[in-house]
């Protein structure tokens, strides 16, 4: 520092000043500048449907945590998944693209072409070839980030591409747990399997290890300004959770009276229709300690007035196939499903500051994330990059945007009886062409969010135009379709569909009581958590 020339009673100013500066210069343990760029914590749950908080409608389900950031921030009322299963969402949020331009239609990992028979399967139509890496050509969320000075952090699940499409080949500094694969390999308590994720203490909880993980990031990076992407493999099956928890979930399913009947029959699977598994709200309620670890933390370094946090899931809970989880009821269907339990999801941004304690009734998708993060944080947009998605900032401003057409395009079969469909959602109207027959539903979802009435029939010009819009945008996108199946046995079909009325469903029931009996144990050690503290 140049000091100008002075007398002795300017030197004695001069070192007042010094004083009074050096004083404001410093804080307080965990303080931060407000003028600092905000950082950014985006926390994104696996397969959690709408309604399975409490702060969403959830009277089984207990999520305090995750409440938290809906009940200080906006909660998007209409906030979408950008598909029905995970891997294409998660593309959609890193790239501010719907599906049928990224190319990444289906789970990767998911059979298409001929090689769907040999999953044992019998459906009218071979699925679609689908891109299997998230493209290198594009900038991703965490590269637009990174390129303006934020730090990049990433834990949890990828599900991206193989080996060289991982975090760390996308923009994210520093990778705890992405790897190829969309489930806990080896489960939710340590030992597990991941190349990216050492085991540190047997029985250690997955979810509160990445948790742990991204404080630690935190702490590391609270002088700077960071991007903390925590994505939990939570609530994928396998359906795991603690004795103790187990037991609270059981307690409270016997409290709230157990029904008779926890399923009925969907088109193609049984589908569950009670929120009453003690296993899985034990898994939905370790999560969300989790996320409590994450914002104390954020609250300890004093950074919790200068952070966004999101929070939202990459597609409907699971209520079909897989471990038959939970219901999204009063939505229809559920993970894997072309109707809106399958694509509709909690859907919360605090934005310190900004519109905190309410709502917004706006359709959103998770492609809207990308150029919203960015305008929340003062970076330039990048249109060319984020096609379909729309920045959400002129919402907490108060202000309106454009009504506009929202796209999902799911040319394939999955593991929980949806069909594949592609969809388009204009205002009030939502419209689903099906590939086995080209047939079209048509639901207006002011009076019918449950889509119980299809009303294509009764509303034909409607029917055309959206269907005309739909096929128009799929076509401009150089869409991939799927084909028929020669091979296809009718006689087969009928038999298998019997079997699961007749032999799965009553199953399921049976299994779902065993749950809930008071002498359940799956195991000696309760999946290894009996080492742990709880």
């Amino acid at each position: 520092m140049i000091r100008p020339n002075m007398n002795l009673r300017g030197m004695l100013v001069w070192s007042l000043l010094l004083s009074i500066m050096a004083v404001s210069g410093c804080k307080e343990k965990g303080s931060v500048s407000q003028s600092k760029k905000p950082n950014v914590v985006f926390i994104l749950a696996d397969d959690l449907g709408l309604h399975d908080l409490s702060v969403t409608g959830s009277e089984y389900y207990e999520t305090p945590n995750i409440d938290r950031i809906a009940n200080e921030g906006t909660i998007f009322t209409q906030g979408y998944a950008a598909s029905r299963v995970c891997s294409p969402s998660r593309a959609s949020i890193m790239l501010g693209q719907f599906t049928a331009r990224h190319g990444i239609t289906d789970w990767i990992g998911a059979a298409s072409g001929t090689d769907w028979r040999d999953r044992g399967r019998n459906d009218k139509l071979l699925p679609a070839e689908y891109v299997h890496n998230l493209p290198s050509q594009d900038t991703t969320l965490a590269e637009a980030m990174q390129a303006n000075g934020y730090r990049t952090f990433f834990a949890g699940k990828w599900h991206l591409g193989g080996e060289g499409s991982w975090p760390k080949d996308h923009g994210f500094d520093i990778n705890k747990g992405g790897w190829d694969v969309g489930s806990p390999i080896g489960g939710y308590f340590s030992p597990w399997e991941n190349p990216n994720l050492n085991n540190r203490e047997q029985g250690e909880n997955l979810s509160m290890r990445l948790a742990k993980e991204t404080v630690d990031f935190i702490k590391k990076n609270k002088d700077s300004t960071f991007f903390a992407y925590l994505s939990f493999y939570a609530v994928h099956g396998p359906i795991q959770t603690t004795e103790k928890k187990w037991g609270e979930y059981r307690n409270k399913a016997e409290e709230m009276g157990i029904k008779d009947q926890g399923y009925e029959m969907e088109r193609v699977l049984p589908i569950r229709i009670v929120q009453d598994n003690p296993i899985y709200a034990g898994l939905v309620a370790q999560m969300d300690d989790a996320v409590g670890l994450v914002l104390d933390g954020l609250k300890e370094q004093g950074l919790d007035e200068n952070t966004i946090v999101i929070f939202t899931s990459d597609n409907g809970g699971v209520a079909s196939g897989d471990a038959f989880s939970t219901t999204n009821l009063p939505l229809r269907g559920g993970k894997g499903y072309q109707w809106e339990g399958g694509i509709r999801e909690p859907f919360f941004i605090k934005v310190p500051g900004l519109m905190n304690g309410t709502s917004i009734d706006y359709p959103v998708t998770g492609a809207d994330l990308y150029p919203t993060v960015l305008d929340l944080t003062d970076i330039p947009l990048k249109p060319e990059q984020h096609v379909d998605g729309v920045s959400l900032k002129p919402l907490f401003e108060g202000e309106g945007l454009e009504n506009r057409a929202l796209f999902w395009h799911y040319p394939h079969y999955g593991n929980q009886g949806g069909n594949p469909s592609s969809i388009i959602r204009e205002g009030k109207w939502k419209l689903i062409h099906y590939y086995e027959d080209d047939k079209r539903e048509l639901y207006n979802l002011e009076v019918d969010p449950k889509e119980e009435k299809d009303i294509s029939d009764a509303n034909p010009a409607v029917t055309e135009r959206l269907g005309d819009k739909l096929q128009a945008f799929l076509q401009e996108n150089n869409a991939r379709f799927p084909r028929k199946d020669t091979k296809y046995n009718p006689e087969l079909a009928k038999r298998l569909h019997r079997e699961k009325i007749e032999i799965l469903m009553p199953r399921l029931e049976a299994e779902r009581l065993k749950f809930l009996s008071e002498d359940f144990e799956p195991n000696a050690t309760w999946w290894e958590s009996k080492l742990t503290t709880d």
